[in-house]
């Protein structure tokens, strides 16, 4: 009987402990939300986004909360967070890759035909260095050529996404070739 009332009383001891602590962090976090207060608007607006930061070596982004954290609001600030539904930037963003892909630059033939034969499936090869020749020669098309050629040397450099739209260059040489015959 004497152990048992020893043992409730050094569990309610140690209930107690544990309830200081946790009042204390409440006391804790209470006084940073104290601290850290954004006027209604602004908080609203950055509520509203999806904020993420910079992508890591393997292609991770973390997601950032402004609206609650001190320092990711202050990582917005800077401009390190971005928002991944912001027309603004997303457009800045797409005119810069598109300008990246439309430069001109016009290889020989037999380079091509490797850049098409490393690329693509064995079965569109052939048809698609064709369509891409008869692109270089065409006025309307020769845009898609230079998105394809572009594309495969942003593909070489390591960003595996610029495969896809070295395919999607072909797609489109094939669309302005055949409204071109209409």
């Amino acid at each position: 009987m004497a152990i048992t009332s020893a043992f409730c009383n050094l569990r309610s001891r140690m209930n107690d402990q544990y309830r200081m602590k946790t009042v204390k962090e409440m006391d804790k976090n209470e006084d940073l939300m104290k601290q850290f207060r954004l006027p209604r608007k602004i908080k609203k607006s950055l509520k509203k986004g999806l904020w993420l930061y910079p992508p890591d070596e393997e292609g991770n982004s973390l997601m950032a909360s402004p609206a609650r954290s001190p320092e990711d609001f202050m990582a917005v600030k800077k401009g390190i967070a971005r928002n991944l539904f912001d027309v603004k930037e997303s457009k800045s963003r797409r005119k810069k890759l598109q300008k990246q892909l439309d430069k001109e630059v016009i290889v020989p033939d037999e380079e091509l035909r490797n850049y098409v034969h490393e690329i693509l499936r064995e079965d569109i090869r052939n048809s698609s260095y064709n369509k891409l020749i008869e692109a270089k020669n065409n006025p309307k098309a020769i845009i898609a050529y230079y998105n394809f050629v572009n594309a495969y040397h942003l593909y070489k450099q390591g960003d595996d996404s610029f495969g896809n739209i070295c395919c999607l260059a072909v797609d489109k040489a094939k669309e302005l070739l055949s409204n071109k015959k209409k």
